[in-house]
């Protein structure tokens, strides 16, 4: 599906249910490395074969009032940018023939520089939507004060998103990305946990990557009603898709998560890790009901 469409899936899902309702929509998020392995003599296109893991999850959403009380989560914004007018962002992630015309994916030194320029529009959407009051003004005031006086060099205001959301889940493209992602929205190492340790755990599982992370943080016990979980997920195009979830209850051990039997192993050290419910959505109630997490990665 690509790394980001997994969230895409999810805004199409409620486009439909918005249309269709008292309805239900099953989305199937996977990665299968077998159709884009590269067997051919191009060093920047056998990247692919080393980065990606196979993966897969199935989440079931519904508009279904009486489902209300059974569901995990509630839609509350989903945000869509893309920055594939640039030629060079474009490219910075392309499936074309080597010279012996073998198919692959190639990609080059463009990526982090697309991967920023999509990603930061997107965060400040998503500021907009759901940062308090008091964040937003501190931030249009330290705005004025960098064009009123330049000579001081004030350096950009980081907004605190903490205050907004309880949990975050960045697509686990690679350490250098959660990194820079990391400092942008200024969140702490125990925030980033979910995704390094997914990285770690099961790799690069494209679209259905989120869904671990998530499955993490249920499997530690973390998610409690009302608490509100932003994901963003990024790839080819290049393009960026957040969705913000709010939790509807406190979410109990489940037995077919993918982490249990393991969790208490994690988190690991950070060096060791280089090498859904009803959602709502006005005027329509959107909810997962649940998802499903295919065990199909070995370690």
């Amino acid at each position: 599906m690509g790394c980001s469409v997994g969230l895409h899936a999810i805004d199409l899902a409620k486009q439909l249910l918005q249309v269709h309702h008292d309805s239900y929509a099953l989305i199937v998020s996977t990665e299968s490395i077998t159709d884009h392995f590269y067997n051919g003599n191009d060093r920047s296109k056998s990247i692919v074969n080393c980065f990606f893991r196979v993966g897969g999850a199935a989440i079931l959403l519904t508009n279904h009032p009486s489902d209300h009380h059974n569901s995990k989560y509630q839609l509350l914004h989903t945000v869509h940018t893309n920055t594939s007018s640039s030629d060079r962002y474009y490219n910075c992630i392309f499936r074309e023939e080597d010279n012996e015309g073998i198919a692959g994916i190639s990609i080059n030194k463009d990526l982090i520089a697309a991967a920023i320029a999509t990603i930061k529009p997107n965060i400040t959407t998503v500021g907009h939507l759901i940062l308090p009051l008091k964040e937003k003004l501190f931030y249009l005031i330290h705005c004025i004060f960098r064009k009123l006086y330049p000579a001081a060099e004030i350096q950009p205001y980081i907004p605190n998103y903490r205050n907004a959301v309880n949990h975050f889940l960045p697509h686990v493209g690679g350490k250098p990305v959660l990194d820079q992602l990391q400092k942008s929205v200024r969140f702490s190492d125990a925030d980033m946990e979910p995704s390094r340790m997914t990285l770690y755990r099961y790799g690069n599982t494209s679209s259905s990557s989120i869904w671990y992370e998530l499955a993490y943080l249920e499997a530690k016990g973390r998610v409690k009603i009302g608490d509100r979980v932003w994901k963003i997920a990024f790839g080819s195009g290049f393009k960026c898709r957040s969705v913000i979830w709010r939790a509807m209850k406190t979410v109990d051990h489940d037995d077919s998560n993918p982490w249990a039997g393991e969790i208490d192993e994690f988190p690991v050290s950070l060096e060791d890790c280089d090498g859904p419910n009803p959602i709502y959505f006005e005027p329509l109630k959107l909810n997962i009901l649940s998802y499903h997490i295919a065990q199909m990665c070995t370690t």
